[in-house]
């Protein structure tokens, strides 16, 4: 696994982590993508390589249906998530430039991330990603 790899998918699993341990959070927007709290947990939460059903995200998140709604049209709107029809159903799928706003704006800093990814052997690394993956789903 390459440490860039690596990087992305441990700023995807962290906030679901500081999620389920935290009640509050700001919706400020305080990054230089100039993403609120909340856009970055809606792109952390999607995926480049599947789509996922926006009314499954938005009850996951505990966010309204109409909310949540508005929330995707702006993501939409900037490139960073793909919206797709299935019959009469709306999927979600996190854009290349999506995936690099999230990092971006992830709590966990890239620079100092790398860095501590980089201490790892590659076995460690994709132990720890994974690690931290599963903690994250359960």
């Amino acid at each position: 696994m390459r440490v860039e790899e690596a990087l992305v998918r441990v700023q995807c699993a962290y906030p679901k982590i500081y999620l389920a341990c935290h009640e509050r959070h700001q919706n400020t927007k305080t990054t230089e993508v100039r993403l609120s709290q909340r856009d970055s947990t809606i792109l952390s939460h999607l995926s480049e390589d599947v789509a996922l059903g926006q009314g499954e995200v938005a009850r996951h998140l505990g966010v309204a249906k109409s909310t949540f709604s508005e929330a995707v049209d702006g993501l939409v709107e900037r490139g960073l998530v793909d919206r797709l029809k299935e019959g009469r159903s709306k999927r979600l799928q996190r854009t290349a430039a999506g995936t690099r706003a999230m990092s971006g704006s992830s709590v966990l800093e890239a620079v100092r991330l790398r860095r501590l990814l980089r201490k790892l052997s590659e076995e460690s690394l994709a132990r720890a990603v994974a690690g931290l993956e599963l903690l994250a789903e359960g």
